[in-house]
């Protein structure tokens, strides 16, 4: 029998775990961060874990026609089996793979009442007129399509983009109620002191326990996700 890949794999454990140690020895202790990339470069990004854990429990949502912003890697890889299409939304016509060509803070070239489900992941955080732009998502949802939206808590600043925003539940929830209506919402938080620490230094979730990462402090807010449902129409009586 070859031992060979099993020496390899005991190995690659063994660093692996003098890492992570490593990396829990180091928080709250450097003046430089782990990582300015979120923790990419070491594995999973800490409110990237957050995200796919909001949409993995919403998975049923992402049905039918879905509008997602900037590519569809979110649309396809957390698609449910009633997925029938998939757009995606970008200011630029010549952005790889973009269907739809418009705005989300004027809402021009989103065409409106198509879509049964909008996907707005991070995207809040890097726009200005954050209204606006939750009205062109509810603008583009069919009766009975589903807003999910997901925003950072607390985050190192964003580079690629203008960065505005970090919102806490009861923004997201007043936001999302103020054009959905309160029965129409849900808002999910993720994140405790840990969570948060490992986060801002950029090291990866992988680097954190199961119970660790799920463990949440509503004090301590990493992700800030949510669930609006465009209403319905109800047919008169008699109609």
């Amino acid at each position: 029998m070859d031992r060979a890949p099993l020496i390899r794999a005991g190995r690659a454990l063994r660093r692996r775990a003098r890492r992570t140690l490593r990396t829990r020895r180091s928080l709250g202790r450097s003046l430089e961060p782990l990582s300015r990339a979120w923790g990419y470069d070491r594995g999973t990004p800490v409110d990237r874990h957050y995200i796919d854990a909001f949409l993995e429990a919403h998975r049923a949502d992402v049905r039918g026609r879905v509008l997602d912003i900037g590519d569809d890697a979110a649309a396809r890889r957390f698609a449910s089996r009633e997925l029938t299409q998939v757009d995606v939304l970008h200011f630029d016509p010549e952005h790889p793979g973009v269907t739809v060509v418009g705005d989300l803070e004027s809402g021009s070239g989103i065409p409106h009442g198509v879509f049964d489900c909008v996907l707005l992941i991070e995207t809040l955080n890097v726009l200005w007129d954050v209204r606006r732009a939750v009205q062109a998502a509810y603008d583009a949802l069919a009766p009975g399509g589903v807003l999910l939206v997901t925003a950072n808590g607390l985050s190192p600043k964003e580079l690629q983009w203008t960065d505005y925003w970090r919102l806490t539940d009861a923004s997201m929830r007043r936001l999302l109620e103020e054009r959905f209506g309160a029965g129409q919402v849900s808002v999910d938080v993720y994140g405790n002191v840990l969570s948060a620490t490992a986060y801002l230094y950029g090291a990866a979730a992988e680097e954190l326990t199961a119970r660790q990462l799920a463990h949440l402090d509503r004090l301590y807010e990493v992700s800030v996700c949510g669930r609006a449902v465009r209403a319905p129409i109800v047919q008169p009586m008699g109609s």
